[in-house]
């Protein structure tokens, strides 16, 4: 499997995120559903904290990214809905760093998408996932 991140010349080179991701060869494909802020019992996690919300939801996303074979190095799209404050503003964070997830030179395409309500009024949050991996590679 070949994976080719493009960067067009012709446009500024994002922080965040790659602009372009192509894969090819065998390969298998791994969609992930989206992910909410929940626990086991379907409950909201950290009602009110974006931060808090994140950081499970990613966490909950590695789970799934191993059990599939797959790291985060091998996410080749990344799509999140934000529910964002009425003002306009973006989700608001601490000061602290976050932890990195994968490769910071490996980053997926991405797309954010401000909503005014996700499944439960409670979720900030919701992330899916897209990750390629050789064929054949073992799942957890």
């Amino acid at each position: 499997m070949k994976r080719h991140d493009i960067e067009p010349d012709e446009l500024f080179k994002h922080p965040g995120y790659k602009r372009v991701a192509t894969v090819e060869g065998d390969m298998k494909l791994i969609f992930i559903a989206g992910q909410t802020p929940t626990d086991e019992n379907y409950t909201c996690v950290a009602p009110g904290d974006f931060e808090a919300q994140y950081l499970h939801v990613m966490k909950a996303l590695e789970i799934q990214l191993t059990a599939a074979g797959a790291t985060w190095d091998d996410v080749v799209y990344r799509r999140m809905f934000a529910c964002l404050p009425a003002d306009g503003r973006g989700p608001s964070w601490s000061d602290q760093p976050l932890p990195n997830y994968g490769d910071r030179e490996i980053r997926p395409p991405s797309t954010m998408i401000g909503v005014t309500r996700l499944g439960h009024p409670d979720f900030l949050i919701e992330i899916d996932l897209v990750a390629a991996v050789p064929a054949g590679r073992e799942q957890s």
